[in-house]
């Protein structure tokens, strides 16, 4: 089926929702961060998706950003030991790293399928 008989989704949304870019309604996850070879409602092919490692950097730029204020807060004003600060910004940062990831990997698919961008290829 061509692009024409679907209207445009946002690509944010979509990507957020982890729904695919085309049709927006069936889900691109097959797994966790598996996406499936094609789409299960509209039969979008997959193929053109390249996330790449933006999805992990802009995840540890978000994340590292969140913790260190938080961490640099806490430090300032109370002090604690360094055992309290890894027991609780470890988890933390586990907790958004992974809380974060899906939903940018599916923004950065959304993005690509948005602007037709396809590896190995300018404009």
């Amino acid at each position: 089926m061509s692009d024409e008989h679907f209207p445009a989704h946002p690509p944010f949304v979509t990507g957020l929702r982890g729904r695919c870019p085309r049709c927006a309604s069936a889900s691109m996850f097959d797994g966790f961060l598996e996406i499936h070879e094609t789409c299960p409602s509209c039969g979008l092919d997959y193929e053109f998706v390249d996330s790449a490692d933006a999805p992990a950097v802009f995840a540890s730029f978000i994340v590292g950003f969140i913790v260190v204020g938080l961490a640099l807060a806490v430090e300032v004003a109370y002090r604690p030991p360094i055992w309290l600060h890894m027991v609780l910004w470890l988890p933390l940062v586990v907790i958004l790293g992974l809380g974060c990831l899906r939903p940018l990997k599916g923004i950065f698919i959304a993005l690509q399928y948005h602007h037709k961008a396809r590896q190995g290829e300018l404009g």
